[in-house]
C-alpha cells in the first residue's frame, strides 16, 4: 500500500501577503481606502482573513471539492450594478460608525473598474435590487383598513414595492476591538481558537485588519422611496428584527416574532404612504445568535420543568443550555443604519432596550419607540413578553396599556 501523502498546511503559502494592498478603514475616497480583496484566485492579491460570502463559503468550498464548481471560476458582473443608489454618505468615512460591513461594498464593480482591468478578484459584498413581496398579514390589513393601496408602494392585490438590499459581513478588527472594548489581539486569539484554527492568520497576520467571517448577513427592505430615508423634513420608520425561522417562516406561536415583523412592516408602509419612508433590517441572528439547536433544547427544558413554562425561569433555562441569555452584540446592529445614512428615526418599531441603547448611544436619535399591539401577541408568548419585561429587554413604561393602544389606534399604527 503506498504511502499517504502529507499536505502541510501554512498561513504564509508562497509569499502570500508580501504585496498585499493595505486598507485605510474610514477613507473617504474608495481609491484612497483600498478594496477589500479575499478571493483566492491569487494569493499575493489578498488583504483580508477568511472570503467572501459569508456562510456560504462553506458550500462553494463543497462544490469546488464536488467538481460542480472550478475554483478559478471569474464571476461576469455584466448588468448587476445596484438598481438604486445608496450613498455614499458621511457615516462611510467615519471608521466608529461603521466596522462590520464594507460601505463601498455595492459599488465595487464601479469605484474599482481599473483594478478589475489589472486581474484583481474584487467582489462584491453588497447587492441592491428591486422587488415585491406579499403576506397573507398584509391581505387582511387591507381589508380592515389600515393598509391602503395607493398603487405606488401597495399596488393591487396587495404586493408590497420595495428595495432589497443584502450584506455580507466584513469584519474591521480594530473597530470591532474598540466597539467590544476589548483588545485587538485578545479579540483575534480567542476568533482564531473558538473556530478551531480555521483562520490561522488571525494570529500570524497581525498586518491584515479586516476579516470574512463565515457568518450569516444582514437583508434590508426599504419601502418608499430611498431618497426619504435620510431626508430631515420626512418621517422615517425603522424595525430591527432578528432572525426566528420558526415564527417568521412558519408562524410558530411560542414567540412575537413574526407578529412584530408584519407590526413592523405596517408602520413602515403607513410611513412610506405619508410620504417618508419605512425600513425593515432583517438580521441573520437565529435564537439571539445561539442558534436554533439551543432554541428547541431551550423549548423542552421550559415545557418539562416543574411548574410549567414560566417567565421567571424563562433566561434561567437558556442559560442553563446555553452558558448566556444572549449573544447577538446589539453594540454593531447600528452600522447598517449608518451605512443607509440614517440620522433620526421617527418610529421605531421595538420595546426592546438593547436596540434602542444600541443605536441611540451611536448617535443616531429615536423620537418615539411603537410596541406590539397586545392583541397580537400569540397566547403561547405572554410567558416571553412577561420574561422580558422581568429581565429589564423591553421598558415597562412602554408596554401597551388600553390607554396607549386606543392612541395607537388614533395615529393609525396599529389594529
Amino acid at each position: 500500500m503506498p504511502k499517504p501523502k502529507h499536505i502541510v498546511l501554512t498561513s504564509h503559502p508562497g509569499k502570500a501577503g508580501a504585496k498585499s494592498m493595505p486598507i485605510h478603514w474610514g477613507e473617504s475616497d474608495p481609491l484612497k481606502r483600498g478594496p477589500v480583496i479575499g478571493t483566492l484566485s491569487k494569493a499575493t492579491h489578498r488583504n483580508a482573513i477568511g472570503t467572501h460570502s459569508g456562510s456560504y463559503s462553506v458550500y462553494r468550498a463543497l462544490a469546488i471539492a464536488s467538481g460542480t464548481l472550478q475554483a478559478d471560476h471569474r464571476p461576469d458582473f455584466t448588468n448587476t450594478s445596484p438598481a438604486e443608489r445608496i450613498g455614499p454618505h458621511p457615516s462611510w468615512s467615519d471608521p466608529h460608525k461603521i466596522v462590520c460591513l464594507d460601505p463601498f461594498g455595492a459599488m465595487v464593480g464601479e469605484v474599482y473598474a481599473t483594478f478589475y482591468e489589472q486581474g484583481y478578484d474584487i467582489r462584491p459584498s453588497i447587492a441592491i435590487t428591486k422587488a415585491h413581496i406579499n403576506m397573507p398579514e398584509l391581505q387582511d390589513a387591507i381589508a380592515k383598513g389600515r393598509v391602503q393601496i395607493d398603487g405606488k408602494i401597495v399596488k393591487e392585490g396587495g404586493n408590497l414595492v420595495v428595495t432589497k438590499v443584502a450584506l455580507d459581513p466584513v469584519w474591521y478588527l480594530p473597530g470591532i476591538a474598540h466597539r467590544l472594548k476589548v483588545e485587538e489581539s485578545h479579540l483575534r486569539r480567542i476568533l482564531f481558537q473558538q473556530t478551531g484554527g480555521m483562520f490561522p492568520e488571525l494570529v500570524t497576520r497581525p498586518d491584515l485588519h479586516i476579516f470574512l467571517p463565515p457568518i450569516g448577513g444582514i437583508t434590508v427592505y426599504i419601502i418608499g422611496d430611498v431618497a426619504n430615508i435620510t431626508d430631515p423634513n420626512k418621517p422615517l420608520a425603522v424595525r430591527v428584527h432578528d432572525e426566528c425561522n420558526g415564527s417568521d417562516v412558519f408562524s410558530s406561536d411560542i414567540c412575537t416574532c413574526r407578529p412584530y415583523l408584519v407590526h413592523g412592516i405596517e408602520v413602515c408602509i403607513q410611513t412610506a404612504v405619508e410620504g417618508g419612508a419605512g425600513v425593515i433590517v432583517y438580521f441573520r441572528k437565529e435564537g439571539r445568535a445561539l442558534g436554533e439547536v439551543t432554541k428547541f433544547l431551550v423549548y423542552n427544558a421550559r415545557k418539562r420543568q416543574e411548574g410549567g413554562d414560566r417567565a421567571d425561569a424563562y433566561f434561567t433555562r437558556t442559560e442553563c443550555v446555553a452558558g448566556t441569555q444572549d449573544m447577538r452584540f446589539q453594540e454593531l446592529m447600528p452600522d447598517v443604519l449608518h451605512w443607509l445614512g440614517i440620522t433620526r428615526i421617527d418610529r421605531l418599531v421595538s420595546m426592546s432596550d438593547m436596540k434602542y441603547n444600541a443605536i441611540k448611544n451611536s448617535g443616531i436619535e429615536v423620537i418615539e419607540r411603537i410596541p406590539i399591539p397586545e392583541d397580537w401577541i400569540p397566547a403561547d408568548a405572554q410567558v416571553e413578553i412577561l420574561a422580558k419585561k422581568a429581565a429589564g429587554y423591553y421598558t415597562p413604561d412602554k408596554v401597551p396599556d388600553a390607554t396607549t393602544l386606543a392612541e395607537t389606534k388614533g395615529r393609525g399604527l396599529a389594529d
